[in-house]
């Protein structure tokens, strides 16, 4: 989230205490003991830490939740990340970064493991600015969630729509067997048999060729709006409702 030569910049500003040991965890990308700390801010010139008078624990345990102290140290939390955003840490806005607040929440209710993996990638990209993979990542996530939800709950009528339309389809038995369709037929398939509904399918075919721009080689540049818009549409017409 934080870059060394701008955590230098940052730590020599006119913040408050907390602020300033929250700007230390930001730069890095495992949690740190208070000693890690003290080291990374004398790293930028920034010696405070090392005083005596300086609380660290105490001043990261009154964070309000911006800052947790695991078995493995102090991190910053969903929360810190939003308030250092809030500061003007990064290019990315605080809007932008609520989604991806939004969407780690529901981490916890996605059972899973391959879906988890793919929707966790997906936020570690947004988070660090990396738009065009979260928009991938995010997109392969959804995909996950759709055909598995299908396999579970609509394989039946799923295969006789497919076989209607396509007298040549092999009848899907796993959720892989699904992914043998292509994905803007596989909307049309799961509209017609009533799993999304019209617009919702037209939104997501909207992601679709969002995600297939951002799949390939090619000119297109995206920002973090952009990002956001593409994570929160998934997130209300696929995370939200099928998990």
């Amino acid at each position: 989230m934080l870059k060394s030569d701008e955590l230098k910049d940052w730590l020599h500003r006119d913040l408050s205490r907390l602020d300033k040991l929250l700007l230390v965890l930001a730069a890095s990308k495992s949690p740190l003991s208070v000693a890690q700390i003290k080291q990374i801010a004398a790293s930028a010139g920034f010696h405070d830490p090392k005083r005596k008078h300086w609380n660290i624990s105490g001043a990261l345990g009154a964070s309000k939740g911006r800052a947790i102290r695991t078995t493995a140290g102090w991190e910053l939390t969903d929360a810190g990340k939003l308030h250092l955003r809030n500061l003007g840490v990064a290019k990315i806005s605080p809007a932008a970064m609520q989604v991806a607040v939004d969407l780690r929440a529901h981490l916890s209710k996605l059972t899973d493991d391959e879906t988890r993996d793919f929707v966790e990638e997906a936020i570690r990209c947004h988070e660090a600015e990396l738009y065009r993979s979260a928009i991938v990542m995010s997109w392969l996530g959804a995909m996950d969630v759709l055909h598995k939800h299908v396999h579970t709950h609509y394989l039946a009528a799923f295969n006789a729509e497919a076989k209607r339309v396509n007298g040549k389809w092999k009848t899907a038995i796993t959720p892989d067997d699904l992914g043998r369709m292509g994905e803007a037929e596989f909307l049309d398939r799961l509209a017609a048999i009533s799993v999304i509904g019209k617009n919702a399918k037209e939104e997501l075919q909207k992601a679709l060729g969002l995600r297939n721009g951002c799949g390939h080689p090619n000119t297109l540049k995206v920002g973090a709006n952009k990002s956001a818009a593409h994570i929160e549409t998934l997130l209300q017409n696929v995370f939200e409702k099928f998990q």
